[in-house]
């Protein structure tokens, strides 16, 4: 197979240090956290707001990447399931996917609402939530 070589712009700030302790879902508690990009995409921050909803793409880097199997939500009483039909963390290429609201921005530094991502996780992208009009 191929691969793909993905170049990381930042990291994440957050008080979630551990993993088992975190929040699954970002409306189960997640803090808010900082985006802190690295100084040369200063220019890619532009046009980016307060207020403004983005999806933020992650590298779940403690995450397991030989696991294809889960039971979902860590309930055994549930059935397993393919990690594609479920939000772990654990897969083959474990891209985190968040809907977060921007609330500042300083420099390179982004202050974002509800944030499930642990502290250092390494950030790929950031793009704009689609709406009607936009």
């Amino acid at each position: 197979m191929t691969e793909y070589p993905l170049r990381v712009i930042g990291r994440v700030e957050s008080s979630l240090t551990d993993r088992a302790a975190a929040p699954r879902q970002a409306d189960e508690g997640a803090p808010d956290a900082w985006l802190v990009f690295d100084d040369r995409y200063a220019s890619a921050l532009q046009g980016l707001s307060p207020g403004t909803d983005v999806l933020l793409l992650t590298w779940l880097d403690r995450a397991d990447r030989d696991t294809l199997a889960v039971h979902p939500r860590g309930d055994t009483t549930r059935p397993l399931a393919g990690v594609f039909a479920t939000r772990s963390p654990d897969r083959p290429n474990p891209i985190g996917l968040h809907e977060v609201h921007i609330l500042t921005i300083a420099g390179t530094r982004v202050h974002v609402r509800h944030l499930e991502a642990l502290d250092a996780t390494p950030i790929l992208d950031i793009k704009p939530l689609l709406t009607q009009d936009r």
